[in-house]
């Protein structure tokens, strides 16, 4: 990995991007903050920070997050766009325009699937969070990390992790995070922040949702499903299914556990979490994929359809 370039191409960049894939999680938000950060604070920068989809309201306590924007010109012409937490170009819809046009790209990410399409790549599958990554690559090249920067990769590393539960959860996690609460991070806010503040509306959705839930295969497998008229119900906001498939994966007799959510009557959007079995593969089936243990997909079906496919593809892995 080139460091000295990774350097030289922020300093001699005067219009800067920062991407992160659609509708972003928690991972995706905080290295966004702490990327805008750091150049700041490094070269006295402003960049810009693109939000494709929606801000859940639990980050908006991010440093700097509130320099986002939802909207974007397509004519724009950047000199450098950083990418990050983006597992695939097709996860930037109608906004990959900025990154074509862009003179050079950055491209920042942990998942496997990861195809490195940017002029330069820091892609580390063994890493935890892109928050990790990039916390690695400031201090490869030397770069202070202030205190407000420091937040932004605690809540990437924290929210990737599921609290430090997963199995993404590695001795150098513990590591990094040390570090970023050496440097004043207090985590029992940050917790607050991103776990304890949620809507009635949105528990009340996870609750209906999680009532209504499948089971097949002698309950190894777990699923439930999100129609658009179930949002309308709740007032549900892009982010109100967040948690639900880790929540059904935590029966103790599933193995493999979905959310099959309604895009419109032609396709469906796909979340999968295991306990054992390489989910990227089976959304791979589908043009998807993510890490072992959590993946997506989006299948061109409408959700009943999608439904039936995805758990013919289940089965057929679990049977081997």
């Amino acid at each position: 990995m080139n460091f000295n370039q990774f350097e030289q191409l922020i300093k001699n960049s005067t219009k800067i991007l920062i991407m992160t894939h659609i509708n972003p999680d928690g991972d995706a938000l905080g290295s966004a903050s702490s990327m805008y950060t750091t150049i700041y604070d490094t070269f006295k920068k402003k960049s810009d920070i693109l939000i494709i989809g929606h801000l859940p309201n639990c980050y908006k306590f991010l440093p700097n997050i509130d320099k986002s924007s939802l909207e974007f010109d397509g004519s724009m012409v950047y000199d450098l766009v950083i990418c990050l937490d983006v597992a695939s170009l097709d996860r930037l819809s109608n906004a990959k325009i900025l990154f074509d046009k862009a003179l050079k790209k950055i491209n920042i990410d942990h998942h496997k699937t990861n195809n490195n399409y940017g002029d330069l790549n820091f892609v580390n599958p063994k890493a935890s969070s892109t928050g990790e990554v990039l916390q690695d690559i400031y201090n490869k090249i030397g770069w202070t990390i202030s205190l407000d920067s420091a937040i932004g990769l605690y809540t990437a590393i924290l929210t990737d992790t599921g609290g430090f539960r997963y199995e993404n959860t590695s001795e150098n996690v513990f590591k990094s995070a040390a570090q970023l609460v050496k440097i004043g991070v207090n985590p029992n806010e940050i917790y607050k922040n991103c776990y304890e503040k949620k809507s009635k509306n949105f528990v009340m959705f996870q609750n209906y949702c999680v009532n209504k839930a499948g089971f097949e295969h002698n309950n190894q497998i777990a699923y439930t499903t999100v129609y658009k008229k179930d949002l309308e119900k709740y007032k549900a906001e892009e982010d109100f299914t967040e948690g639900l498939v880790e929540t059904l994966r935590a029966i103790d007799t599933t193995e493999i556990a979905f959310i099959a959510k309604e895009i419109d009557s032609k396709s469906t959007k796909i979340s999968m979490r295991s306990k054992n079995a390489d989910v990227a593969e089976i959304c791979s089936v589908y043009g998807g994929g993510g890490h072992t243990f959590a993946a997506g997909c989006i299948v061109k079906t409408g959700i009943d359809g999608t439904v039936k496919r995805i758990l013919k593809t289940i089965e057929e892995k679990l049977n081997g």
